[in-house]
């Protein structure tokens, strides 16, 4: 999960420095657009990892209210 997380930021820090040396406004829109699908599928991706390695410690109720979070967080986003 921490990798995924790492890898993600480290994206995010090369988009930053293409926004300074773009120095345009529709490339940085652009490249914003990006990081905001990009944050979501890491969202998403480290949330099914960390319940994968989850599921036989604790109840399916508990999992489940995990998912519903996590969409409603991605919801709450749009």
């Amino acid at each position: 999960m921490s990798w995924c997380r790492i890898i993600g930021a480290g994206i995010e820090i090369i988009a930053v420095i293409l926004m300074l040396k773009i120095n345009t406004i529709q490339a940085a829109l652009r490249i914003n657009a990006i990081l905001g699908l990009l944050g979501t599928i890491v969202l998403v991706g480290v949330s099914g990892l960390g319940l994968c390695s989850l599921i036989g410690r604790i109840s399916p109720i508990k999992i489940i209210m995990v998912l519903c979070g996590a969409v409603l967080i991605i919801l709450g986003t749009r």
